[in-house]
């Protein structure tokens, strides 16, 4: 299971970062500049309570520590632009429970502990791997609201990411989900009571109960 998995996003990591050249700037006519002009960043959100492991799952402690492993690992990467809140873009952000439940369908079994969850990913993905998945969750150059990513899933859009692929954004029986690239999981889910993360900023996020997986595996 490891091996196919860091095969498929292994190539998928090649073929799209080093090909796009992912930058998280804005695309022409793209960035909503009439609104959201804050500057405080992602990154500063998510560390607002620690940067522990804990034990409420609907956080984003893994989130967390996924995105301060790719920086510590390689510091130019994109990701550490979620640092940086002059840069305007919108992420979909899994809960701790989303990742737990990533591992459970990867491997068979779901961990009692965050820090198990984190080690369980650890051993089926690498640095470039786990950069390439976090990427595939943000939107750049957009600030993209709540009403806004209702219209966008009232519309079927597609939504071109970091990671140079797409999803889309559809409505569901009034629940707002989000189609990857893996047709047999669940597909994401946004948590109602988790949107508009960092509103007033020009980086914004909404919390999503899986992880969206930029290949089908």
């Amino acid at each position: 299971m490891k091996n196919r998995i860091a095969a498929r996003l292994a190539t998928l990591t090649a073929a799209t970062l080093v090909a796009t050249g992912v930058g998280l700037t804005s695309p022409a006519g793209a960035a909503d500049t009439a609104e959201r002009t804050g500057t405080r960043s992602l990154a500063k959100v998510l560390a607002k309570d620690g940067t522990k492991l804990d034990h409420n799952w609907q956080d984003f402690d893994i989130l967390e520590q996924a995105v301060l492993a790719v920086i510590a690992a390689k510091p130019a990467s994109p990701v550490a632009l979620l640092t940086d809140g002059s840069v305007r873009l919108t992420v979909f952000a899994p809960t701790d429970q989303a990742f737990r439940d990533l591992v459970g369908d990867l491997t068979g079994k779901r961990p009692g502990t965050e820090k198990k969850t984190v080690q369980a990913l650890l051993k089926v993905a690498d640095i470039n791997t786990i950069e390439a998945v976090l990427l595939y969750h943000v939107v750049p150059g957009v600030t993209l609201a709540s009403p806004k990513v209702v219209k966008a899933a009232k519309a079927h859009t597609k939504l071109t990411t970091a990671q140079g692929g797409t999803v889309k954004v559809v409505n569901r029986k009034g629940n707002i989900a989000l189609v990857d690239k893996d047709p047999d999981l669940a597909d994401p889910t946004v948590v109602l009571n988790g949107i508009d993360i960092n509103r007033g900023n020009k980086q914004i996020a909404h919390a999503i109960d899986r992880v969206l997986l930029p290949v089908d595996l």
